[in-house]
């Protein structure tokens, strides 16, 4: 079954020292950040990819190391700044400046930017979002916040080697806690009424 990928990538702390000491003697000079780029599924939430760079490189950098980790057929990959191929539709907006670049009379095929930019001309950015499920890339986030709050924004070790065993480690051990059940909650009328009964 195609899958729909979600693609983001958050700071990890290197070196950290402490925030008051940060904030009393200005940061280290060994003080720096890596990034951890994630590809989510987006119907289970599985985390399907992990990368990590150091800050000097960009998403779209790393994008197609993520995408070959990931043995399944793409239907859709969502991501934000970065352009995708493997045959997947893809769902990156473009500036609110952007021009088109290749026009009707161009013989190769139309790049997917480019539809992108037409769809959003013609229907808004807000239906171009819904249409192309480009919302559900808060998933992703969402992804990275439970990363996060469980296993921190620091990395443990020093070399970075070790960094990447660990994170990847960690995105595997993250696969293995459950999804937190989620429910919707009724609008804020229903509890006032509630409240107005009650008292």
């Amino acid at each position: 079954m195609a899958r729909h990928v979600l693609i983001d990538a958050t700071g990890i702390k290197v070196y950290s020292e402490g925030e008051w000491k940060t904030r009393q003697y200005g940061a280290s000079k060994r003080r720096t950040w890596r990034k951890f780029h994630l590809a989510v599924d987006e119907a289970t939430g599985e985390i399907l990819a992990a990368e990590v760079s150091g800050n000097d490189k960009k998403d779209s950098q790393l994008l197609d190391a993520l995408l070959e980790q990931i043995p399944a057929e793409l239907a859709q990959v969502s991501a934000d700044g970065a352009y995708a191929q493997r045959n997947a539709s893809v769902a990156i907006p473009p500036r609110q400046d952007a021009k088109i670049w290749q026009h009707g009379n161009c013989k190769r095929p139309p790049h997917p930017r480019d539809e992108n930019l037409r769809l959003i001309r013609k229907h808004g950015r807000a239906k171009w979002k819904r249409l192309s499920n480009y919302h559900r890339r808060s998933l992703a986030e969402t992804t990275l916040f439970r990363f996060k709050t469980i296993f921190t924004d620091k990395a443990a070790y020093r070399r970075l080697c070790n960094q990447v065993t660990e994170l990847k480690l960690k995105a595997k051990a993250l696969n293995l806690i459950a999804m937190p059940d989620s429910y919707r909650l009724a609008s804020r009328s229903l509890y006032k009424g509630v409240a107005a009964a009650s008292s």
